[in-house]
């Protein structure tokens, strides 16, 4: 007996979750924030409220990033803010639901435990995993139940995944732990070291939003920055442009790249024809950084588009794989090892 169509689908991801229920789409989409009393260790503030929390809390009170590179680094908290985030959209009912958790695809064997455990402990009655790259290509539209190699690069917070999927499975994929939040580290990195400025992790993502890129801009974009010189201490105010943030990308972008060539490198040559004529498909947060789509089509030769709705590709793709809960067991959505638990 099904939870009257309240399977639920959940991106679990390193910056936000979303929460997709079955007819009704995406219900929830809040950052992955938790605020908690360090003294009485009682959750205060869950997404959102959370988030407006980072950097700004007195000494007693905590926001905490649970997740972090696509996996959980705090599982009792993660389990906590599952709880809430399910609560908030299903409110009480009396049979669990079932859930597809989605998992970056180089996962471990431990991670994906404590994913299931996290689901399991928050209310779960069974947790089913699918794989990023899978669930964004599912998002995107794109049929993987056809003998036909698509190429899917799924940028998000904590990793960027990599996959080429045929026949409803990953062919070849590599996940690593570089992507959005490893942008930002990287434009506050080259803050201090070009600007001598010192900012906070909320700004540099309103700038990689704002002005980053990837590739040569069309037009150069300039925005004011605020934050503490390193040599007077003092609050400063200075000009930066999107070709600045060029520079400060590279490293980050040329690992990604890196990965993807690799992917390639280990692709099956029909496979390859396929892809190159299906095109790369480029889902996620992180790329929407402008021109990563240009970036990509003019390294490998083959053309790439971002997905229309890139943030929500993986939490809509995790939902629509609802309809096919029942078919789940191996070789299926699920990663190659069983993930059903009784």
């Amino acid at each position: 007996m099904c939870a009257f169509g309240k399977d639920i689908g959940i991106d679990l991801g390193t910056a936000s979750v979303l929460i997709y229920i079955k007819g009704k789409g995406i219900v929830l989409n809040e950052p992955s924030v938790v605020a908690i009393d360090k003294d009485t260790g009682k959750l205060l503030k869950v997404g959102a409220d959370a988030q407006a929390m980072l950097g700004r809390t007195p000494g007693n009170i905590v926001a905490i990033r649970p997740l972090r590179e696509g996996v959980i680094s705090d599982y009792d908290v993660t389990e906590r803010m599952l709880k809430e985030f399910i609560h908030k959209v299903v409110g009480f009912q009396f049979f669990k639901p079932r859930i597809i958790i989605c998992v970056p695809s180089g996962i471990t064997e431990v991670e994906e435990r404590a994913v299931i455990d996290a689901g399991i402990q928050a209310g779960a009655r069974r947790v089913y995993l699918i794989e990023e790259p899978v669930a964004a290509a599912i998002g995107a539209g794109i049929d993987i139940t056809k003998p036909d190699g698509h190429f899917v690069i799924d940028i998000g917070g904590g990793t960027a995944d990599i996959a080429v999927i045929s026949l409803s499975g990953v062919v070849e994929s590599a996940s690593i732990k570089v992507a959005g939040d490893q942008f930002n580290e990287a434009i506050i990195k080259y803050m201090r070291r070009k600007h001598n400025l010192l900012i906070g992790e909320r700004t540099a993502e309103q700038m990689k939003m704002e002005i980053g890129c990837v590739f040569p801009p069309e037009e150069e974009l300039t925005m004011e920055i605020k934050g503490r010189c390193l040599l007077t201490g003092l609050p400063k105010l200075i000009s930066v442009t999107s070709t600045e943030m060029m520079d400060a990308f590279e490293e980050p972008v040329e690992r990604i790249m890196e990965a993807v060539h690799q992917v390639l490198e280990r692709t099956p040559p029909e496979l390859v024809a396929d892809i190159s004529t299906n095109g790369i498909v480029m889902t996620g947060g992180g790329s929407l950084v402008r021109g990563f789509d240009k970036l990509v089509t003019a390294r490998t030769g083959i053309q790439t588009v971002v997905a229309e709705n890139a943030i929500s590709c993986v939490a809509e793709g995790t939902g629509k794989s609802l309809e096919s809960i029942g078919d789940m067991k191996d070789g299926t959505m699920n990663l190659s090892r069983r993930k059903q638990i009784n």
